[in-house]
């Protein structure tokens, strides 16, 4: 009797930070879908569940979709909330932002839309002071103390209930073997995130995924429409956008903007990144937390959230905006559509800005390179994105200013004439979100299409992909990593780059265990074998599984069996089967070896071999043997010589070989 006929607890699932082996169990889900379909033809309700097995896809897909769509509206809504009650809170309900408050009092004005009675900053209830210095000062404390029981709380999440949360979460993505569900994932979270749901996909194709077909594809684009559509639903924004910062542009660029655009490429191109994890992670936290509150305060373009700096600095400044951005000298005389305002000479607040947002440029370079990589849920889109806009805008306004007062110059005369709308300075801030985002992650196309589908205009696709292209040249003349690779490699994660060639002319014989001098190869033979010796093996050596030979004599191979796997079989087989103790045979074959008549009972374990393990010869190039694990997902193959086992290549002996031929020491690389 075989026991596993029966299926048992935690059989086929992996441990945590294990790779996974994707052709394993693609093979296993091929096997499932063909029993399920022979069966389909035995009764009614066997074909009932084929229809569910075959839909149950698309179920999943539409799960994705609605959960990815209600997260990112509850996010949402609770980011405004959370950021506003770092200044303030709302009287009549607490749970209300200051924006959300003040549409429900009955006493705000247009012209004061962001005061009201209702919403009290913390000075004004605690010791009924509005201004002066004990106000300021009490305000500045509150931020403070706020934003350190944020980072606490999140960083206590991350330590006890959710590890694997920490960081952005797409290095840990992009190390596995990305399947339908992951790409779904992904494209959906993209899709919300900035209310572009094609250019999600691209992104889940693009960054996630190494293997993508067309039925991925098709299901990854149901699962970000879906989310997209739940999230407009949800309206977290009032604006029935998907994202804070949509906007809509009205003036068309011209061909000497080209230039600036290129430049701010360059720039994006040029911002790298680096990060240490800290060997105390809630202090680590903490510790930035309270610098980066102490020094964002004071500034006006650093104190509020991300989101909404990056809205403001896309915004194209009509007659109704009374951001220090749009603080213009008008003329009085000037009778124009509402969004077709010509270029002015700029104001004091928006001389005010410039200097207030040079500083916050260079603060959030260097703090974002201290907070990426903390143990807390944060990723990089938004605060690479925030840097290029700062820029951006900085560049938008010098031009637009240069094109005013110097509009006879050869570069403004054909395109820029006295009273015309020439520069759109909320175009340049989108530019240099761009192209710093794509010097950062490596993205050009799925990044073009996010940014086309924040605009909904075809005709900023040439400068996008001006800026996207140059920052990619610019960045991988610094180095081929992207910052989501770099994070793989400094995580230790087991990840073969796609991007990264090999051309070596070495054979699986020169990488494949044991080498000459090593101990041989741990393995299992067929039926010779006693529950004893197998674990015995396992408590000795900590490899992930073991190939099964027919005899230590022959080494004809017939399978591979999982470590795991095998410790949960002899676990249960103790415990559910009479019988099984040390000296019980064990046997991988469809019928019981002859044994004495006083023998235990053997124990068959034929269910957990697998009889069908990737194997190559020793003459196999490592070219081939390199692209086979990429694309296949491996975890490991075995080497053969004529059906006999020579050895063993893991996924981490290609990466050692890959890092010897390109000099470094192998031996340096650390898995995690």
């Amino acid at each position: 009797m075989d026991f596993l006929d029966e299926p048992f607890p935690d059989v086929g699932t992996y441990e945590d930070f294990h790779t996974i082996d994707w052709l394993r169990e693609k093979s296993r889900d091929t096997d499932r879908h063909r029993k399920i379909t022979s069966k389909s033809k035995e009764s009614i309700w066997e074909f009932i569940k084929s229809l569910l097995d075959a839909w149950s896809g698309w179920v999943v897909m539409l799960l994705i979709g609605l959960l990815a769509g209600t997260l990112a509206g509850v996010i949402d809504l609770a980011v405004d909330w959370m950021t506003d009650l770092k200044e303030g809170v709302c009287l009549s309900a607490f749970w209300y932002s200051h924006e959300q408050c003040c549409w429900t009092s009955n006493e705000t004005t247009f012209e004061d839309r962001d005061k009201c009675p209702l919403w009290q900053k913390w000075s004004e209830l605690l010791v009924n002071q509005s201004e002066g210095a004990s106000a300021y000062i009490l305000n500045y404390l509150m931020y403070i103390l706020w934003a350190l029981l944020f980072a606490f709380l999140a960083v206590s999440l991350v330590r006890v209930f959710a590890p694997y949360a920490c960081g952005s979460g797409i290095p840990e993505v992009s190390g596995l073997f990305a399947l339908q569900v992951l790409s779904a994932a992904a494209a959906a979270g993209v899709s919300v995130a900035f209310g572009a749901p094609i250019g999600g996909v691209l992104f889940s194709l693009e960054e996630v995924s190494y293997y993508f077909p067309l039925k991925t594809l098709w299901r990854s684009f149901f699962a970000a429409l879906v989310a997209a559509f739940t999230l407009r639903s949800i309206n977290p924004f009032g604006n029935s956008r998907l994202v804070l910062f949509y906007v809509e542009y009205h003036t068309p660029w011209y061909m000497a903007e080209l230039f600036p655009f290129i430049l701010l490429g360059v720039f994006g191109g040029l911002r790298r990144k680096t990060t240490r994890l800290g060997k105390y992670p809630v202090l680590e936290v903490i510790a930035v937390t309270a610098i980066t509150a102490i020094v964002a305060y004071p500034n006006p373009y650093t104190r509020r959230s991300t989101s909404e700096l990056i809205s403001e600095l896309f915004n194209d400044c009509g007659a109704l905006e009374s951001s220090q951005l749009c603080d213009y000298i008008n003329d009085p005389n000037m009778t124009r559509p509402v969004d077709d305002i010509p270029d002015r000479p700029a104001g004091v607040g928006v001389y005010t800005a410039m200097w207030q947002l040079a500083l916050a440029l260079i603060f959030k370079i260097v703090i974002t390179i201290f907070t990426f990589g903390m143990k807390i849920p944060s990723g990089l889109f938004i605060p690479s994105m925030a840097v290029g806009a700062m820029a951006g805008r900085m560049v938008g306004i010098g031009v637009e200013q240069l094109a005013y007062h110097h509009h006879d110059w050869i570069i403004f005369r054909n395109w820029c004439r006295p009273g015309a709308d020439c520069v759109t300075p909320g175009l340049y801030a989108m530019v240099g979100a761009a192209a710093c985002l794509g010097g950062v992650t490596r993205m050009t196309v799925s990044l073009v299409v996010i940014m086309f589908e924040l605009t909904g205009g075809l005709e900023y696709i040439v400068p996008l992909m001006a800026a996207a292209v140059t920052s990619k040249w610019v960045a991988d003349a610094f180095g081929k990593e992207g910052i989501y690779e770099a994070h793989i490699h400094l995580n230790g994660y087991p990840f073969l780059d796609v991007k990264d060639e090999f051309t070596h002319r070495t054979l699986a014989t020169d990488v494949m265990r044991p080498r000459r001098g090593e101990p041989p190869l741990s393995v299992l033979t067929q039926d010779s074998m006693t529950v004893e010796d197998v674990e015995t093996l396992i408590k000795e050596t900590d490899y992930n599984g073991f190939p099964v030979v027919v005899s230590r004599d022959s080494e004809r191979l017939i399978g591979f069996a999982q470590r795991r796997e095998l410790i949960l079989a002899i676990k249960n087989a103790r415990q559910r089967q009479e019988g099984i103790v040390s000296d019980s045979v064990m046997y991988f074959t469809e019928e019981p070896p002859e044994l004495p008549a006083n023998s235990p009972h053997p124990l068959k374990l034929r269910r957990v071999l697998n009889l069908s393990p990737f194997t190559v010869t020793d003459h196999t190039p490592m070219e081939t043997v390199v692209d086979i694990f990429r694309k296949l997902g491996l975890r490991q193959c075995l080497v053969t010589r004529s059906g006999r086992l020579l050895g063993i290549i893991t996924k981490k002996d290609v990466l050692r070989h890959m890092a010897q031929m390109a000099n470094q020491d192998p031996e340096s690389i650390m898995f995690n």
